[in-house]
Parts: C-alpha cells; sequence; structure tokens
C-alpha cells in the first residue's frame, strides 16, 4: 500500500469544474484530502497542475502522455464523462495508473432531448414560434396558417443506429408513440441476426434516424454523401452522440439539396464550433436546429453524475475500484 492510500492526505485536482452545472453540489470525499478545483485547463496548463496530484478528475480536458510523465504521483484519473478519449489509457495502463469512468447517468436525459429535437422538426415548432414572433399571425388573418410542415410521429419508421442502453431507451420512446422502431445493423454486416436490419436499409427505410454510437475509428463519418443518397424518404437525422459520426460538409449539403427533410445536433467535431463551420450557415434556416452539448445535462442527470464521480474516488481509494476502463 502506498504512502498515500494508507492514509495521508491524498491531493485531488479537478482540471474543468465549470463543465458541470455551478448548482451542481459536489460530495466530500471520504479519506483525507486536498480538493483543488480549477473552472477550466488549457491542454499547455494541463502538466504542471496535476504534477503533484495523487487523483485528477477530468471531464474534456486532455491528460495526454507528456502530462502523466510529470505526475509522479498520479494513482487515478476520474473521468467525469462516459467517454474517456480525453485520457491517454495506454500511457495510464504502462505506470499502473487507474481510470474509471461515468456510466448510465444519461438514460432519462439524453433520450428525452433527442425526442424534443424529432418533436421540434416533425411538427416545426421552432419555425412556428418564429413566424408569430415576427407578426405572422396577424398577417395571416385567420385562426391558424400553414407555412410549414407538421407530420405526426405514429407509423413513421424510427431507424436507431446504437444499440445500448440510450439507443434502447429511445426505442422505447418510438414505441410508445406508436412508431415503427428498427435497429441498425453495424455499417457493412448483415450477418447480426434478426433484430436488426442492414444499416443501408434503415437509411432507405427511416422517416428519422438518430445516432446513438460512440466515436471509433469504424464510426467516424459513417454517414457521408455515399450514405445521404440512400437516403429515399428524406428523414430528419438527430444526432445527440458524438461529434465526427456525421460528415457535416455533407450534412449541410444534404439538408441545402432536399436529400434529408431536417437535422438536429447537439454535438459537433470541434465545441464550440468555428464561425466559418458548415452548420453555422444552416441557423437561420427551419429545418435545422442546433443545442450546444446540453443532451446529457438535465439538473437530475448532472448531479448523478457528479455523485457517481466522487463515488468511483471513494472506491478506488478504499480498494474497491469500480467502472475502470484502464
Amino acid at each position: 500500500m502506498t504512502e498515500a492510500l494508507s492514509g495521508a492526505p491524498a491531493r485531488i485536482v479537478f482540471l474543468d469544474r465549470d463543465t458541470l452545472s455551478p448548482e451542481t453540489k459536489l460530495r466530500t470525499p471520504s479519506f483525507p484530502h486536498e480538493f483543488v478545483a480549477h473552472g477550466r485547463t488549457l491542454p499547455e496548463e494541463v502538466a504542471s497542475r496535476i504534477a503533484d496530484a495523487d487523483i485528477v478528475i477530468t471531464n474534456k480536458s486532455p491528460v495526454r502522455r507528456e502530462a502523466i510523465a510529470q505526475a509522479p504521483n498520479l494513482k487515478l484519473v476520474a473521468v467525469a464523462a462516459t467517454g474517456y478519449d480525453v485520457v491517454d489509457v495506454s500511457a495510464c495502463a504502462e505506470r499502473g495508473i487507474a481510470v474509471c469512468n461515468i456510466r448510465n447517468y444519461a438514460v432519462n436525459t439524453v433520450p428525452e432531448h433527442t425526442f424534443a429535437l424529432i418533436l421540434a422538426l416533425r411538427r416545426s415548432i421552432l419555425a412556428y414560434a418564429e413566424a408569430v414572433r415576427r407578426g405572422r399571425w396577424q398577417e395571416a388573418g385567420q385562426f391558424c396558417f400553414f407555412d410549414y410542415p407538421i407530420k405526426d410521429l405514429a407509423g413513421s419508421t424510427l431507424g436507431i443506429v446504437g444499440d445500448g442502453v440510450l439507443g434502447r431507451a429511445v426505442a422505447d420512446l418510438g414505441r410508445a408513440f406508436g412508431m415503427r422502431v428498427l435497429f441498425s445493423a453495424y455499417k457493412g454486416s448483415n450477418g447480426m441476426g434478426p433484430l436488426y436490419t442492414p444499416f443501408e436499409e434503415v437509411l432507405r427505410q427511416s422517416d428519422i434516424i438518430t445516432l446513438h454510437s460512440p466515436l471509433l475509428p469504424s464510426t467516424r463519418n459513417m454517414i457521408a454523401a455515399p450514405e445521404f443518397a440512400l437516403m429515399e424518404r428524406r428523414p430528419l437525422l438527430i444526432n445527440t452522440a458524438r461529434g465526427g459520426l456525421v460528415d457535416e460538409a455533407a450534412l449541410a449539403d444534404a439538408l441545402t439539396t432536399g436529400q434529408i427533410s431536417g437535422a438536429a445536433f447537439d454535438v459537433v467535431t470541434a465545441e464550440p464550433p468555428a464561425p466559418d463551420h458548415p452548420f453555422m450557415r444552416l441557423l437561420n434556416r427551419p429545418d435545422f436546429i442546433l443545442t450546444p452539448h446540453v443532451a446529457w445535462a438535465s439538473s437530475e442527470a448532472v448531479q448523478g453524475l457528479t455523485d457517481q464521480l466522487f463515488e468511483n474516488i471513494d472506491l478506488f481509494w478504499a480498494g474497491t475500484p469500480r467502472n475502470l476502463v484502464a
């Protein structure tokens, strides 16, 4: 047992506290510790801030090999998210540094946000609200007007790419709305069994396609110009999963040329997107919605994430680690 684990105060450094809501309450670790929280940490600041840390908490601040090499006391990197690509897991494994993440905290918030986006587009809610603000109702001169399309969800086909806990929760909501649900097989695979529909067929048959996959080499840009060309029903495309699953320039072209009926994204490859990002020229369109990576961020989910984060740290220090990825 190391000196820190045997009772000396542990130094815990939170690199990016501002990535959690200021209303979120942080639990106090149950063991002797010193806690330092930085609002945000630039990549070039990471090494100096973790140099004397026993435990590092990060959400989006990168913990790379160079910084890890300069942190001789480091024992745990606790990721305040499910995705852990911000951490050099291989470098941690070489040093015997544990890495843990958060799991199954977003089972309500992400599916609800997904359907908020679907309903907003399917019923043109934002477009009608904006029209009312600019005086279109008075101009119409009658009890309603019909400037934008409105379609029911019942009877439509929902294609889901990603069959984890979030994809399955979205499927449950879809069925509750009376939708036909298709789970996509992995792109390029037709041998996943009768519960899955080939990827290309999901693209062809779906009225709405929603993404719930991790970002991996095999899933990066899995929807690009060739895939948009297969979308015979001009579907809505929803992405509350990861930026990079969709070729964003191709998405802008597909929306502009009418290959799809609308798109709603909560994630972008680079966050925040640069002013010249393809999505920036779509923001005034009634058939496009961009939200700032907040599908995960209901107050209940963020508090649950934070509680799980500090439980992970307590359990690791007690010698019973969980949610380890390295």
